[in-house]
């Protein structure tokens, strides 16, 4: 199969209308819309090095794709049924418990890169 620009730029628009869908119809996707803004604020208030920076892209980018999988299932299963049915709510519970360990995660990373900044304004 050969490489064609013209389907990555396909693909990548398809990609773009998924992210565009996720913030649309998922009510969590503006609390992480807005958590995100709060965090790429906070970071360029504050003196953050290489690390953090890389530390915080990496637990937004985490918690940006547990939220599209989860929707994703969201979506599948809606389609394959509407009613009620034991695996199908697994699997969504499932898909949710995974956004639930990204912000977790998430929340603890940025504990680990803003606490000690906070702290040190404290103390001044």
């Amino acid at each position: 199969m050969a490489f064609r620009l013209s389907e990555r730029a396909t693909s990548f628009r398809h990609a773009i209308r998924g992210i565009l869908l996720v913030v649309r119809t998922q009510p969590n996707a503006w609390i992480h819309l807005v958590a995100t803004l709060g965090v790429i604020g906070a970071g360029l208030c504050l003196p953050l090095v290489h690390w953090e920076w890389a530390a915080l892209v990496f637990a937004i980018g985490l918690v940006w794709t547990a939220e599209a999988l989860n929707t994703a299932i969201e979506f599948l299963a809606d389609e394959v049924s509407q009613e009620k049915r034991e695996r199908i709510g697994n699997a969504k519970d499932a898909g949710a418990a995974g956004v639930l360990l990204a912000s977790i995660t998430a929340a603890i990373v940025g504990l680990i890169v803003f606490l000690p900044h906070l702290l040190a304004l404290a103390e001044r």
